[in-house]
């Protein structure tokens, strides 16, 4: 299964505004899928179950007028279902979603199974994160519609394996939609992804760095000076492997160099409200996360800005290899 041509023909690029935690916010979603880019975003990123209705509500909302004012359906916006077994709020989340009638869902840090008969049932199509070839395998065994394949250069939550490699690794069994995540900095990146065998590809580190995004300032201009040398893989923050920008780490005090290996995931931890608003919380909210695309990262312009520019990029890369 290849992307429906329905969903394929309103799409400016084979793009997907990557889910973040805590940065992507209904402003960013919003912004990407009116211009033609999938709109992703963490459930977990809103506080409470009936904030989460709230976005939903309005992104819909907004989406639908933008549909009845330009003749022309917008991309869809993409919740993100964390279903690691630690988040207890699944079952609320997903349910919120099902009210919602999205379109398209990814999970992530976890099996897939749990969640996929609902969503399918409500003619959903289903992607799951993997970082891995058995992860693939397991996930297109439960009956997963896509693959978003995190490689080794994706920011926050990362993979291991080179792009190329995993790619075809995966093409070798699985004929379904494939997402490539991980060191997407243009428009020639995006086209790159697409020849070696993909449908879409997530750019997140580059959203980031947008006026929608939910991102300090301080964040989005650390990101406009740092480089792919100052971003370090490490399980200090999650007990995932996960690419951390360096000049955080040390602003909150740290040693980059020198930092503890936590244990146990536990996303309840990560996602609580409460914890997110303690005086000495830093996970995420002062320790920021980048993929190797950072480099690619020049100033803080709009998400349509962005959106332009990626296209034109893209443009460029199919024209001087020839597509037809």
């Amino acid at each position: 299964m290849s992307l429906p041509a329905a969903l394929k023909a309103r799409l400016r690029l084979p793009l997907i505004a990557a889910p973040m935690f805590l940065v992507s916010g209904p402003a960013l979603v919003k912004a990407a899928c009116r211009a033609g880019v999938i709109g992703s975003f963490p459930t977990a990123n809103c506080r409470t179950v009936e904030e989460l209705d709230g976005w939903l509500a309005a992104m819909a909302d907004d989406l639908r007028r933008t549909a009845d004012e330009t003749g022309r359906a917008p991309a869809p916006l993409c919740p993100n279902l964390i279903v690691h077994r630690s988040n207890l709020r699944v079952p609320d989340d997903l349910a919120a979603v099902l009210r919602a009638r999205v379109e398209l869902v990814i999970t992530s840090v976890g099996s897939p199974e749990p969640v996929l008969k609902p969503l399918k049932d409500a003619g959903c199509l289903v992607f799951a994160d993997v970082a891995s070839v058995r992860h693939a395998e397991k996930a297109v065994a439960a009956g997963v519609d896509g693959l978003v394949l995190l490689t080794a250069g994706a920011g926050g939550q990362t993979g291991w394996v080179n792009p190329f490699a995993f790619v075809r690794a995966v093409r070798a069994f699985w004929d379904g939609i494939v997402v490539m995540a991980g060191g997407m900095a243009d428009g020639h990146a995006v086209a790159a992804a697409e020849t070696l065998g993909c449908d879409l590809a997530y750019m997140g580190t580059k959203f980031i760095a947008t006026r929608e995004s939910l991102a300090k300032d301080e964040y989005k201009q650390m990101l406009v000076k740092s480089r792919v040398d100052d971003v370090l893989l490490t399980r200090a923050f999650t007990g995932l492997e996960t690419n951390m920008l360096r000049p955080s780490i040390a602003a909150a005090g740290l040693d980059p160099d020198n930092l503890p290996v936590r244990g146990a995931i536990d996303i309840a931890k990560d996602i609580n409200a409460a914890e997110r608003d303690r005086p000495d919380a830093k996970r995420w909210k002062d320790i920021w996360s980048a993929g190797h695309s950072v480099s690619g990262v020049t100033d803080v312009p709009s998400v349509a800005e962005l959106i332009e520019r990626t296209a034109a990029e893209y443009a460029a890369a199919r024209r001087s290899v020839q597509f037809v």
